[in-house]
């Protein structure tokens, strides 16, 4: 037997866009309605994660970070941009005039 994970209809949100129809071509090609592409941002030759659930299969948009970009996208350094970000929305932050001023600053 399959062992599919379960999936919700309230664990996808609310739709945007009504049912529509799709038809299986070819080669497995499917065609997505293009009010479905444009409410996902899917362009042409966008990777798509294919699952497939209890009654159904699901779809879902993915998006390839370059090798060199993903350190970016790590859980940790993500919490350092919210947490830099929360800073600088309070205010916490501090200009300095010149490198020396903030080197110096270490020293206080």
């Amino acid at each position: 037997m399959y062992d599919f994970p379960i999936v919700r209809k309230s664990d996808l949100g609310e739709s945007t866009v009504s049912n529509s129809l799709a038809v299986l071509r070819r080669k497995n090609q499917l065609t997505l309605p293009a009010e479905v592409a444009k409410a996902a941002h899917l362009e042409e030759g966008d990777p798509v994660e294919v699952s497939l659930v209890k009654g159904g299969i699901l779809l879902r948009p993915k998006k390839l970070v370059d090798a060199e970009q993903a350190w970016f996208w790590t859980s940790k350094w993500q919490d350092g941009e919210r947490r830099a970000s929360a800073d600088i929305a309070k205010g916490r932050v501090e200009r300095f005039e010149s490198d020396k001023d903030f080197l110096e600053s270490f020293d206080e």
